[in-house]
């Protein structure tokens, strides 16, 4: 069982970061993810699948933040990478191309990590992010961002994240991704 630091914590806005039930409450996280990352219902669905797929997977782990009112507003999850996975299969190539493909090996990946718009610019997508990777035991965090410059890629990178490849394609993706890497434990500043 992870251990997560600061659970239970709260932000300014009285929103409790900790952990969730990912699979129990699947639905309410993918309605923070299409409004953040503005999603139709058919890639929610397929959406659904995958993480409920991922959630399988040994070592898999989540944090939700929510509201006095037990409303989610924000989630993060991910799982120590397996090179067999298909998101390591496709980033491996870029990743190598670079040099960059050992950072394959003993991390932990972030696969999701959304935060409802009215939440945002609080703080809660960093205290998500840091206080899932801390609980991984892992030695480094591995993620994909959309590659062009944007929120989510600036706290990324004041977390500790940097580049390992660019305009890395991803089957049926309409834009090209970066694959950023992180030492563990993230920045916290």
């Amino acid at each position: 069982m992870l251990r997560f630091p600061g659970q239970g914590h709260r932000t300014p806005d009285d929103v409790v970061i900790g952990p969730l039930d990912l699979a129990a409450r699947v639905d309410e996280a993918l309605a923070v993810q299409a409004v953040a990352f503005g999603l139709g219902p058919d890639e929610i669905a397929v959406r659904r699948q995958i993480v409920l797929r991922h959630l399988a997977y040994p070592g898999a782990a989540a944090l939700g933040a929510t509201t006095a009112a037990d409303r989610l507003v924000g989630f993060v999850y991910g799982m120590p990478n397996d090179r067999a996975h298909w998101w390591s299969t496709v980033v491996e190539p870029y990743l190598r191309a670079r040099g960059n493909d050992h950072w394959l090996d003993d991390s932990f990946v972030i696969t999701e990590l959304h935060v409802h718009p009215d939440y945002q610019n609080r703080g809660i997508g960093r205290r998500l992010i840091t206080g899932l990777t801390a609980a991984s035991g892992m030695r480094r965090s591995i993620l994909s961002a959309i590659d062009i410059e944007s929120p989510a890629r600036g706290l990324y990178r004041s977390l500790g994240y940097e580049d390992l490849a660019r305009q890395v394609l991803f089957p049926s993706a309409p834009k090209p991704y970066a694959v950023m890497g992180a030492p563990l434990p993230l920045r916290t500043h």
